[in-house]
């Protein structure tokens, strides 16, 4: 049986940190034996007690001192407790370490990487519950992931880490509990370049292009579309979110010619708007329709599960918003 997700990026940190003398890890209460928030530092402290550092609740700080360590030449990776508190670290990720990339004349290497525990179906509350991605898109120097059930997270670490450059990594909470590379059987997928396919076998109706935290509810509104409304589709799920090139996908989009794009979070300035943007231009005469966007409801999230599930984004309304995108 595969991992579990928050365990393959728990083991993707003992790797690199074993690997690497230079990376550092910063956040807080990342000790054991409480190993964070979520239990992804598990095992860190009591390994690399001189590499991993608790911090005080303070954001700005925690990136400001990250920011000086990848400046300086080390690595740092820092652990938000909740996504949503990268806000009070937006001056420093903006302002500073992603201006500091090139506003010296030269390239300046700044591996650094945010970790933002991120998303709701947790009852965990308007804040602490959301998914900032939006506000992060089109920072020259500052480039955005999000965690993937299809993406092996060491991978993911050594490749923005090798970019050099601040890199925000998006974790959905509720995948830390899923399986790795666990997919309906009626379903195959694979790698295309950066972007985890999964698809039925056959002739397809419609294409989902969505972020890994939405990819099990974009798989499992897949599978209703094609069990009871006879439609066979594909998932399609990027690692890196910003800048994103969909070069190699354009053969599969332009071919269908029905696309959607589904991400959590209120619509407005995201990256499925700036995305369904892009392809428009290059699948322009190849679009059957439209590109349709679909998000969660412009609302705060509450913490009641039963109204939670109606404001976040849920497999139905992805399955909703294909179907009428198929009938134009």
């Amino acid at each position: 049986m595969t991992a579990r997700v928050g365990e393959n990026l728990n083991q993707a940190l003992h790797g690199l940190l074993g690997d690497d003398p230079s990376v550092y890890v910063l956040g807080e209460d990342l000790l054991d034996p409480y190993g964070g928030a979520f239990k992804i530092t598990r095992g860190l402290s009591t390994r690399f007690p001189d590499r991993v550092l608790t911090t005080p609740l303070s954001e700005g700080a925690i990136v400001g001192a990250a920011s000086g360590l990848a400046l300086a030449g080390e690595k740092a990776i820092v652990e938000i407790m909740f996504g949503d508190f990268a806000a009070l670290a937006f001056d420093q990720l903006v302002n500073f370490a992603s201006k500091s990339v090139s506003m010296y004349g030269r390239r300046v290497p700044m591996p650094l990487i945010i970790r933002c525990p991120s998303g709701g179906n947790r009852g965990y509350g308007p804040t602490h519950s959301q998914n900032l991605q939006k506000h992060f898109i089109g920072v020259p120097g500052l480039s955005l992931f999000e965690m993937s059930p299809f993406h092996d997270n060491r991978a993911v670490l050594d490749r923005m880490l090798a970019l050099a450059e601040p890199c925000l990594l998006f974790e959905d909470k509720v995948l830390y509990t899923r399986r790795m590379y666990d997919v309906d059987e009626l379903f195959t997928w694979d790698l295309v370049e950066d972007v985890a396919v999964v698809r039925f076998d056959g002739d397809l109706d419609y294409v989902v292009i969505a972020p890994g935290g939405v990819a099990h509810r974009a798989i499992a509104a897949m599978r209703t579309l094609l069990l009871s409304h006879d439609l066979a589709g594909a998932v399609l799920v990027p690692s890196r979110l910003y800048p994103f090139d969909p070069a190699a996908l354009l053969p599969l989009l332009g071919q269908v010619g029905v696309v959607c794009v589904a991400e959590d979070g209120s619509a407005g300035g995201t990256w499925g708007s700036h995305l369904a943007a892009d392809l428009h231009q290059r699948l322009w005469g190849l679009l059957r329709r439209p590109i349709r966007l679909v998000s969660s409801a412009d609302s705060v999230i509450p913490t009641a599960s039963h109204l939670e599930r109606a404001v976040v984004l849920q497999d139905s309304t992805i399955s909703s918003a294909v179907l009428e995108a198929l009938d134009g």
